[in-house]
């Protein structure tokens, strides 16, 4: 018994097996339960400041802008460039941007603008380091160990999310908004540290396109995603549920304080509460392995449900059990659909591919937090959350649909692993745009 559950444990974390990803990965959980401590921070803070739904929307709005603005371009340097340089610079940034947060709060001469100008600073970064980030994880495991990979830096992310917003209310309550601050910026340190500490002979080569205009390699990976069934199933069903149900930020604040009536603490145990169902579940699709159709779309439709019937709730009792579900179907969603784009995306434009998957699901977000900040104010914010989750279910329908009729030139799941290996061992073209095996 005790040698099965050894091996079970083995099997969830063996991405872990390699340096670099075990460096890359520990390091990020600190960095980003520090990113989440702040995120708590400032939305209570601007909360407090503003008392408007609609303004704390535009927060967020300010926030992931960049992304729609910039991440497509993230994409091509992330083709183009060694990710390693490119992710320091972005974290050495967002490390300065926390550091300026916390002195201008502890000072007393923060302002509603100074935030949003701050905010827009490390909302650039973040344009830039997300599909670097995304696409450096086969660079440090290869293709069969990425389905596993990718579930691992979902828990990651989940783990940090869990004790982040806790630590955040209670940081809020105790050393107050400029010390969460201060916590998130020193928290860059691991992850600064981990990629110094990783041993570049153990990276996993990848080709790198030709230079050339980056409009033009911009569109020739749109064009790429568009025209790979696979891939473009995925982007469909990112494209609904980011714009419309991927808005955590927006929507916990205030079911945290218009539906449950809580503060800052309950603020902070409604979204570890979700981060709780979300642990578990990229766990469950690590130990698993495997990144089918079947399980994106499932993922996709419990999210719907899950997040209409929170909308729905205004009890604790009811709200917290449907928090850790909505939980487990958003990271087993995100971690599917993470996964698919990567292993069926040719090596040369995996950058592009996932600055793509990047935009529709952080980039769509200021879409997103400005049409539930309207309906929030006029409608009110259980209304204007059902409507948003509808909206994401109808997606799901949608897809279902395209599916049916790509079904003939969709990649058969016993093939993916094998494709995804295929694609890193075969011969590179001199030129990313010469051509490219579409699926």
């Amino acid at each position: 018994m005790l040698s099965a559950q050894m091996a079970a444990v083995r099997r969830t974390f063996i991405a872990l097996r390699n340096r670099n990803f075990c460096l890359f990965w520990t390091g990020s959980v600190v960095s980003q339960a520090g990113t989440w401590v702040q995120n708590t921070a400032l939305a209570w803070l601007m909360l407090q400041l503003t008392h408007s739904p609609l303004a704390f929307s535009t927060l967020t709005t300010i926030q992931f802008a960049p992304t729609l603005g910039f991440s497509l371009f993230g994409g091509v340097l992330a083709d183009r460039l060694p990710k390693r340089p490119l992710l320091l610079t972005t974290q050495s940034v967002m490390m300065v941007q926390a550091f300026v947060l916390a002195a201008l709060t502890a000072s007393g001469l923060i302002n509603v603008w100074e935030i949003y100008a701050l905010t827009l600073i490390s909302g650039t970064a973040n344009a830039l380091d997300n599909p670097t980030r995304q696409a450096f994880v086969i660079e440090l495991v290869g293709p069969e160990d990425l389905p596993n990979a990718v579930a691992l830096t979902s828990s990651q992310y989940q783990l940090a999310r869990l004790t982040g917003p806790a630590l955040g209310g209670i940081g809020i309550a105790t050393i107050g908004s400029a010390g969460c601050f201060f916590v998130n910026a020193l928290s860059f340190l691991a992850v600064i540290g981990a990629l110094i500490a990783m041993r570049p002979r153990d990276f996993i080569s990848v080709p790198t396109p030709a230079r050339g205009a980056v409009l033009k390699q911009v569109g020739a990976g749109v064009r790429y995603s568009v025209r790979t069934p696979d891939i473009a199933l995925v982007m469909l069903l990112m494209a609904v549920l980011g714009t419309f149900g991927y808005n955590f930020s927006v929507y916990f604040p205030l079911v945290a304080r218009n539906l449950l009536h809580a503060g800052a603490v309950g603020f902070g145990v409604v979204t570890s509460t979700a981060a709780i169902g979300s642990v578990l579940a990229s766990l469950g699709v690590a130990y698993l392995g495997r990144a089918t159709r079947r399980t994106l779309l499932i993922g996709a439709t419990g999210f719907s449900l899950m997040l209409g019937a929170v909308a729905l709730s205004h009890a604790w009792a009811l709200t917290l059990p449907l928090l850790v579900g909505l939980g487990m179907t958003s990271s087993i969603f995100t971690a599917v659909a993470n996964s698919r784009a990567q292993m069926v995306s040719e090596p040369q434009y995996r950058g592009r591919v996932m600055s793509i998957y990047m935009l529709l699901f952080l980039g769509s977000t200021p879409v997103g937090a400005l049409i539930f900040g309207a309906l929030a104010s006029v409608a009110g914010v259980s209304i204007g959350l059902a409507e948003m989750a509808a909206v994401c279910l109808a997606g799901v329908v949608a897809a279902l649909i395209v599916m049916r009729r790509l079904r003939d030139r969709l990649l058969p799941e016993s093939a993916l692993v094998a494709e995804a290996r295929r694609l890193e061992e075969a011969p590179q073209e001199a030129s990313i745009e010469a051509g490219s095996a579409v699926h």
